[in-house]
């Protein structure tokens, strides 16, 4: 396969990951290292750092959109980044002792989780009382719809602070923006509408994967002629998917695509962990 081929295809898949990516919250690099490593069997310490400089452009072409349209909540999610900062800097000193095999079953595993709770039937969102630590924090906020602006409250965020220490974890462990369990902890934990928390997961991915992606340049995984086309396709891509999500009036299909992408990343990790081949 030529460069020019293989860079082509490259863009093409990474503008796919992109645009999936800024849909439903999860970053691009969870339809990258598959690609990368399974279909062009790029090694996989090189495929993790392009991964990791594409979940950084997919926050960076979606979050703006979505801030200047007032989906975003940027007070949580700048809130939220301590604790997935920590997280990201702490998985990526784990990541030398401990197994990567072991590391990807049990992260399969709770994707699949993942997926079951996106897929489960819920009452639909009504503004409700505000929490004594969330209107401390000044975390409730509003979002638009078309029937005009709907207010909503922030719950369980001790639990939420939790669970996006642990997505840190899982970024610096694997190399992903840990998009899903982001979307999880708000979504399910938290109680924020799903369209405020894919919007707000895409404006937080690029601080924790820049908290890894430091570690994987100074190991000299991050290539400049692997993550350009990557950069370039994923930025794309995800620009296209940020004026879609606008424009949705129901976000009851971006579950459905959540689920899915969900449960291929974690048969893909799942697969992996067991052979032993990450």
């Amino acid at each position: 396969m030529s460069v020019i081929v293989f860079t082509i295809i490259v863009l093409l898949g990474s503008y796919f990951a992109g645009l999936l990516g800024s849909l439903t919250g999860l970053g691009g690099g969870v339809v990258i290292i598959p690609m990368l490593t399974l279909a062009l069997h790029v090694d996989i310490h090189y495929a993790i750092g392009a991964s990791l400089v594409s979940v950084i452009a997919t926050s960076s072409g979606s979050a703006a959109t979505f801030v200047r349209e007032g989906i975003t909540n940027m007070r949580l999610g700048m809130f939220l980044e301590i604790a997935t900062t920590i997280g990201a800097l702490t998985g990526a000193l784990l990541a030398i002792y401990i197994p990567p095999q072991f590391i990807s079953i049990l992260f399969g595993i709770i994707l699949i989780l993942s997926a079951l709770l996106s897929l489960k039937n819920k009452v639909p969102f009504v503004a409700k009382e505000k929490s004594y630590l969330g209107e401390k924090l000044r975390l409730d906020s509003v979002y638009p719809t078309s029937d005009g602006q709907v207010s909503y409250g922030i719950d369980n965020i001790g639990g939420g602070f939790f669970m996006m220490v642990f997505a840190g974890v899982i970024s610096g462990l694997l190399g992903i923006g840990s998009g899903a369990l982001k979307v999880i902890a708000m979504d399910t934990i938290m109680k924020v509408p799903f369209k405020v928390s894919t919007t707000t997961s895409n404006f937080m991915i690029g601080v924790t994967a820049s908290a890894s992606a430091v570690v994987y340049l100074q190991r000299g995984y991050i290539s400049p002629g692997l993550s350009m086309p990557v950069v370039i396709g994923v930025l794309l891509g995800a620009i296209t998917g940020s004026k879609i999500l606008v424009h949705t009036t129901s976000s009851k299909w971006l579950r459905y695509i959540f689920a899915i992408v969900v449960a291929f990343l974690a048969i893909q990790m799942i697969n992996k962990g067991i052979k032993g081949n990450l």
